[in-house]
């Protein structure tokens, strides 16, 4: 028995993805494949913790066999990531799998199981762990009705983006106003770069070593100038970032030796998986002024 559905795929964010190219970084995008099509995120360029806030429609997907069984056990949903280069094809990074939360049509689109929520799928390189995908998959049966019964895209637009479609509302996640400061001590990230380059027994090289920090969270990039013997040298940037903290990506960490011609070359690069033990909220003045009155 033949049915019809629409497959909604919302790619949102990767994290900690495999760093393909010399640079320590990736220009990455992603592939998802459902039966016999597929479609592919836009390519992000420069990082390793993607934000593609994109959703992927699927339509007109034929499946044959019982309707129970559909809901029950969808087919598998095979998403690829890959790094986009200037010449030649896309180099392959790393490969997760999903199961679709499945809506016939004669079910209603409400609560616990729908709107889906974001979910982590732990993405493989071979045997090895290569970052994680946040994204949320539904499969929605196309009853006699047609589209028209289907549950409406609930926003937001961005006109800026031509036809790519964001994550809807309800799906996405609440984002508020971060500040990410990096505070670094000079003298210390000085003597590491003089440690990793000297590796090689080039003094002459490392004598006239300028470093340079580069920083990234959710996409974005904050770059530090090459005075590595400065004390203290603080990076800041503004990030809006999921109130969910378990939603937050990690923030990665390059530093870069700055050659002759504007050439760079990566020397060491650290992620730090976890911010929520370094977030600072503000006291609430209003509780503060009923605990002084009260």
């Amino acid at each position: 028995e033949k049915q019809v559905f629409q497959l909604r795929a919302h790619m949102y964010q990767a994290r900690s993805l495999f760093a393909a190219d010399s640079s320590g970084l990736s220009d990455p995008f992603a592939r998802v494949f459902f039966i016999s099509q597929s479609q592919c995120t836009e390519v992000l360029n420069e990082t390793l913790c993607p934000t593609w806030d994109q959703l992927l429609v699927f339509d007109n997907v034929e499946l044959y066999g019982e309707a129970h069984e559909m809901r029950d056990d969808p087919p598998i949903i095979v998403i690829e990531i890959y790094d986009q280069d200037t010449v030649g094809k896309a180099d392959f990074m790393g490969r997760t799998f999903a199961k679709p939360v499945v809506k016939m049509s004669d079910e209603h689109y409400c609560p616990p199981r729908f709107p889906p929520q974001l979910e982590y799928y732990q993405i493989y390189r071979g045997n090895a762990t290569a970052g994680d995908l946040l994204a949320a998959f539904e499969l929605l049966q196309i009853g006699p009705g047609g589209k028209s019964d289907l549950p409406p895209i609930d926003g937001p637009t961005d006109m800026d983006r031509g036809p790519i479609l964001p994550v809807p509302l309800g799906i996405r996640p609440v984002l508020s106003k971060y500040r990410v400061e990096v505070r670094e001590p000079g003298h210390e990230c000085l003597k590491a770069r003089r440690y990793l380059l000297g590796s090689d027994g080039d003094q002459d090289h490392v004598s006239a070593l300028q470093g340079s920090v580069c920083t990234g969270c959710t996409g974005s990039t904050m770059a530090r100038g090459p005075h590595p013997s400065l004390d203290n040298q603080q990076i800041c940037a503004s990030q809006d970032l999921p109130e969910n903290e378990l939603l937050h990506p990690p923030l990665n960490i390059r530093v870069v030796d700055c050659r002759a011609f504007g050439r760079y070359t990566l020397v060491g690069s650290h992620a730090v998986s976890s911010l929520r033990k370094f977030i600072y909220r503000p006291p609430d003045k209003k509780a503060q002024h009923w605990n002084m009155t009260g």
